[in-house]
């Protein structure tokens, strides 16, 4: 392999290595979200965020079965 094809290839690898860096777990729902940020808030003696609503409970569509 010449330059020209090495370089491009070794910052195509760097780029995708990097893009995967992030924090490992469970993704948050945003009232969960809200919920740490007004709990953070309250221990950091900060003006309260709203109160968060929950969520609305899902109602299954009859077509969901198909997806």
């Amino acid at each position: 392999m010449n330059v020209q094809k090495t370089v491009p290839l070794i910052l195509l690898c760097l780029t995708v290595g990097l893009a995967a860096c992030g924090r490992k777990g469970p993704l948050d729902t945003p009232y969960q979200a809200a919920v740490e940020a007004r709990e953070e808030a309250e221990r950091n003696d900060e003006p309260l965020p709203p109160e968060p609503q929950p969520p609305v409970r899902d109602r299954p569509f009859i077509l969901d079965r198909l997806i």
